[in-house]
């Protein structure tokens, strides 16, 4: 009998060692890129940087015990919210036990009774005190500054992060009123942080409120070239000192070096970035591509990023151009050649009669009578492509209710291109506009 330390397991094949270390590498890629508190930390060494600026502000507050508002202005997916947490997680690591943050969102709170009871709720449950449901928004607003001031005794920062700020300069604005108010007094310790998409949020402020506000306002704009390329190699390179072996390290590392670098890679990156160069999209964007990384080769690819390229530049009013019937296509022309004459308002009778007009000039085989145009007219109808303009119009019928076009002419032109049955003419008739 063979004896149980004769049995040994075998070692695993190059290539499942390899498979092994791109899973792992893979979900390293997808933890990075669903945090865009890592998508924000490369840039904390710069002093220009929003994180610098604003853990600056926050921090003084703290060592000087002073009161300071802000505002972060940026549209969404920008990374204002991500910023602000990067900011209170590093601060309460250097300051521990002197930060008390209240957090309210103007989708939510920007009732101001609602506010003021929102702001005591989360100062009895941080201070471990009673709170109570029935107290009067007065009571909540007197708490408040008794809470600023036992706070600023005991040299603990209170910070009221106010998302979707715009929303709470609706109506009298009590609640920024309250807040500001509080925080002049030489007893109080805290920090307001306004957090809007509209770059106007402070300009909404009646004058009392505006007037004890500090007016500083951090921006958060789309990454430049430069920024960009940092972020790329921040996300995409694996870490040499690690669990990985360094070949595979080196091999992985090289090939992203060389996708970086590929013209076509930075044109479609650019051209993504003009539509919307937000860290948010960035980060969806080189998410759906490492999702598409081949696990056998454990390697990135210039294909990976151009798959995820067209999911982002998918266009569906194209995709049903490309599937749409030769009637169907027909229609489409006619009302973009009536745009192109300069007539305002059009129907069904007048597209119709476009249709007939192309025919007889052109004597094309692709007639269809009245009954049939209607329906595809219909079908076009219900997939969106055209729109009735009156609303409603309850005393006309659909062919007499005039309509407008909801496809480009760019669109129009490559869904045609792309219709493998398309007649020829309909292209032509599209490359000279001018045919009367």
């Amino acid at each position: 009998m063979a004896s149980s330390s004769s049995f040994k397991l075998a070692p695993a094949s190059p290539s499942a060692q390899k498979s092994s270390m791109a899973e792992k590498a893979l979900a390293l890629l997808r933890s990075r890129l669903r945090d865009q508190s890592f998508a924000h930390g490369v840039f904390k060494s710069s002093p220009d940087s929003n994180y610098s600026k604003l853990k600056f502000l926050i921090s003084t507050s703290i060592a000087e015990g002073c009161n300071n508002s802000v505002l972060l202005l940026g549209p969404r997916g920008s990374g204002k919210i991500s910023v602000v947490e990067l900011v209170l997680a590093d601060l309460s690591a250097d300051y521990p036990d002197m930060l008390s943050v209240i957090r309210l969102n103007g989708l939510l709170h920007s009732d101001d009774n609602c506010g003021l009871k929102e702001i005591a709720r989360q100062l009895c449950l941080e201070h471990q005190l009673l709170f109570s449901k029935m107290a009067s928004s007065d009571d909540n607003s007197q708490f408040m500054l008794d809470m600023l001031r036992e706070c600023g005794l005991a040299h603990k920062t209170l910070i009221f992060l106010l998302d979707e700020f715009d929303l709470f300069a609706q109506g009298k604005q009590r609640l920024l009123y309250s807040l500001l108010d509080a925080m002049q007094t030489l007893s109080s310790q805290a920090v307001a942080i306004g957090v809007s998409c509209r770059l106007d949020a402070d300009q909404l402020l009646e004058k009392r409120v505006r007037s004890r506000f500090s007016h500083r306002k951090l921006l958060f704009i789309p990454l430049t070239t430069e920024d960009l390329k940092v972020f790329l190699n921040h996300a995409l390179y694996l870490p040499e000192d690690s669990s990985f072996s360094s070949n595979y390290v080196k091999e992985f590392n090289s090939r992203v070096k060389i996708i970086l670098g590929d013209k076509k890679f930075n044109e479609a990156l650019n051209s993504l970035s003009n539509v919307d160069g937000t860290i948010g999209n960035i980060l969806r964007f080189l998410y759906q591509a490492v999702s598409y990384m081949d696990l056998a080769s454990g390697l990135l690819t210039l294909q990976n990023f151009k798959s995820a390229i067209l999911c982002f530049q998918k266009q569906p009013k194209l995709d049903i151009v490309k599937d749409a019937s030769v009637l169907e296509l027909y229609i489409l022309v006619c009302m973009n050649r009536l745009e192109t004459k300069e007539q305002n308002t059009y129907n069904f009778n007048s597209i119709l009669k476009e249709y007939k007009a192309i025919h007889e000039a052109y004597k094309t085989s692709d007639h269809y009578g009245r009954t049939v145009c209607s329906r595809a007219y219909e079908h076009l109808l219900e997939q969106e492509l055209i729109c009735f303009v009156d609303g409603k119009g309850r005393h006309l019928s659909n062919e007499c209710r005039p309509v407008k076009l909801l496809v480009s002419f760019s669109e129009l032109c490559h869904g045609l291109k792309s219709n493998t049955s398309c007649p020829a003419i309909l292209q032509k008739l599209l490359d000279h506009e001018s045919f009367k």
